[in-house]
């Protein structure tokens, strides 16, 4: 396929300019190739916007195992509808992608229905149940990094073990930081709401004594290592000074951390998940967290269920779905406020995780065509039952935003128009 896009704003090396954008050949290119046909797509973007395609490196696309919640293919439509171009995925899965032969039955669904990239993580251990470590070895080369996400890893020489087969590897742990002897049968943050409402509450410490304990096992082997879905003050902190010291580590929150806390729940299964939406102390945090740079990226944590498992309130099962809130609560609620620019967001959803994960860069001239095409200006409200995803369970229902994605390119192919 050959397409021109003129009249473009174009993000590019970090800025914004004013350009037209050509494809051919699977490529992008900011000047035209001569060898352009007759028969090229010409689109005129003026007061559009064209980005990188987000990179999200926390999904949930619940297959193999669980397809009533989510499939590879429709969780991958969700995601080029609203501007991505890669997901990782997490390895809670039936069979747990913990060896070769495990890894293959995703690895296969992905290959056949996937309309845009899709990188599996390995577990840990096997099954995730953190008695035994999965066959790191064997599956080093099959995938970007080894995470138990759902789970932390309850026993420190067991994480210990697997950072030094990582280490040598040269492999990322993607951590999952939960202490489960803190947890006192919490299922909502410890806050306000909670104490008003007769909730139990999850204490701030079962996340931020797992990342301390991990960071100091980072120091001892100087691993890579990422701290998934990061939700407290103290976390933020602990990741900061890790930093500081010069250790392999990166940082991840998700959009629902940074523009709700914890006086704004509801009781409804779409304000469900884990970890807990916070107070707003940690909010802030958070939000001086991406500002600053000790948390690098903004994942989702698109976590699909069925209708029933979310019908319970927030004695539902934990996860919500992201992918297709994420860029416009994101723009509405930080870039339109004026907390951070939209260059900055860009950074957050697409070139810090592409960067930290090993991908290619996009929207290079003569790199791969992965962009998406947004018109910033439309407002339109979140609806749930118009998503591609399969699940509808979203704590932003009803809200007023800004950015629609209209276009997703990806591998110089168009895998999303909007209608």
């Amino acid at each position: 396929m050959e397409l021109t896009l003129k009249n473009a704003t174009v993000y590019s090396d970090g800025k914004f300019i004013k350009t037209d954008l050509f494809v051919s050949q699977g490529k992008v290119f900011f000047s035209s190739p001569n060898s352009f046909s007759d028969d090229t797509i010409i689109i005129d973007c003026l007061n559009k916007y064209i980005f990188p395609g987000f990179v999200d490196v926390h999904t949930h696309l619940r297959e193999p195992g669980f397809s009533y919640k989510e499939t590879v293919k429709t969780g991958t439509q969700a995601g080029a509808s609203a501007g991505y171009r890669a997901l990782f995925t997490m390895p809670n899965l039936k069979p747990v992608p913990d060896s070769e032969k495990n890894l293959k039955v995703q690895q296969d669904i992905i290959d056949k229905d996937a309309v845009i990239s899709v990188y599996p993580f390995a577990s840990i251990t096997k099954g995730e149940m953190g008695n035994e470590l999965a066959d790191l070895v064997e599956l080093a080369d099959k995938v970007k990094g080894f995470s138990d996400d759902g789970k932390g890893v309850q026993n420190e020489q067991m994480m210990l073990s697997a950072m030094k087969i990582a280490k040598e590897k040269d492999k990322i742990i993607v951590a999952h930081c939960e202490d489960e002897s803190l947890l006192n049968g919490g299922y909502i943050h410890d806050g306000e709401y909670a104490k008003a409402h007769g909730h139990k509450g999850i204490s701030s410490a079962s996340e931020y004594e797992q990342v301390r304990r991990d960071l100091e096992l980072v120091e001892r082997t100087g691993v890579k290592y990422h701290v998934c879905h990061v939700s407290t003050l103290e976390s933020v902190d602990a990741i900061r000074k890790a930093r500081a010291k010069g250790l392999d580590v990166t940082g991840e929150t998700g959009p629902h951390y940074l523009v709700l806390h914890d006086l704004m729940l509801k009781e409804d299964g779409g304000f469900k998940m884990n970890p807990p939406i916070r107070s707003k102390r940690d909010m802030l945090a958070l939000i001086e967290g991406i500002k600053d740079g000790t948390l690098s990226m903004i994942a989702t944590d698109h976590a699909p269920h069925s209708q029933e498992e979310k019908s319970k309130g927030l004695l539902s099962l934990n996860g919500i779905v992201g992918l297709e809130t994420a860029f416009p609560v994101l723009y509405t609620n930080l870039v339109k406020t004026g907390v951070i620019s939209l260059e900055k967001l860009i950074e957050l959803m697409s070139v810090n995780p592409a960067k930290r994960f090993g991908l290619e860069q996009a929207l290079v001239d003569g790199g791969v065509a992965d962009f998406a095409v947004f018109d910033l200006d439309e407002k339109y409200e979140i609806n749930s039952q118009n998503f591609l995803s399969m699940g509808k369970s979203t704590p932003f229902n009803g809200y007023q935003v800004y950015g629609k994605c209209l276009l997703n390119v990806h591998g110089g192919e168009i895998v999303y128009k909007a209608k």
